[in-house]
């Protein structure tokens, strides 16, 4: 039975890590900063398949992108990982395995607690991609971004959306968790 829990395992990583490809290019267009569906795969990966998995669903994307499969937003390859957007990336996967943990810490979680490990996931994610975005406009760049711009143009706009796909994702997992835990 564990080899088929793994088996399971593996191909719901790699559907999962697909669906975050195919979201990086499914671009909505709203004033001022457009935003892809990235973030509601990658956060809906650790609701469905917990901290591990989804986390783990994230990395292989990741691994995907760096080895030169042009699955990133904008391209791919192993130089992606000096443009300023590149952080959001590993903070994606910190928070699929932050929002997978705070979900699975209860067998039929509520939809308070599904959007909290959301929102959780947000904040990291938006944490450590301007952390990321930051050093390398300051350090590598030479393009110094200051603490507002940053905050402004990196979170106050870019955030509302996300803040729609959390609410999304938890709905959708709210429906979605009973009926596929009822059929294992």
């Amino acid at each position: 039975m564990l080899r088929g829990q793994a088996i399971k395992s593996s191909i719901l990583c790699s559907m999962f890590a697909a669906l975050i490809a195919v979201g990086a290019f499914i671009k909505i267009p709203v004033p001022v900063v457009p935003f892809t569906l990235q973030f509601f795969f990658t956060t809906t990966a650790g609701l469905f398949l917990g901290g591990k998995y989804g986390a783990c669903s994230v990395m292989i994307y990741v691994c995907l992108g760096l080895a030169g499969l042009p699955v990133f937003a904008s391209g791919g390859g192993i130089s992606y990982v000096l443009q300023p957007s590149f952080g959001y990336l590993p903070g994606f996967a910190l928070g699929a395995y932050v929002t997978g943990r705070i979900a699975e810490s209860t067998i039929t979680p509520s939809y308070r607690r599904l959007l909290t490990a959301n929102f959780a996931g947000l904040l990291i994610v938006y944490a450590v991609g301007m952390m990321y975005y930051a050093l390398i406009s300051n350090l590598y760049l030479g393009t110094p971004i200051g603490l507002w711009p940053l905050f402004l143009y990196r979170f106050i706009l870019a955030v509302p959306g996300d803040i729609v796909l959390c609410i999304a994702g938890a709905a959708l997992a709210k429906i979605l968790l009973p009926v596929i835990k009822e059929r294992h």
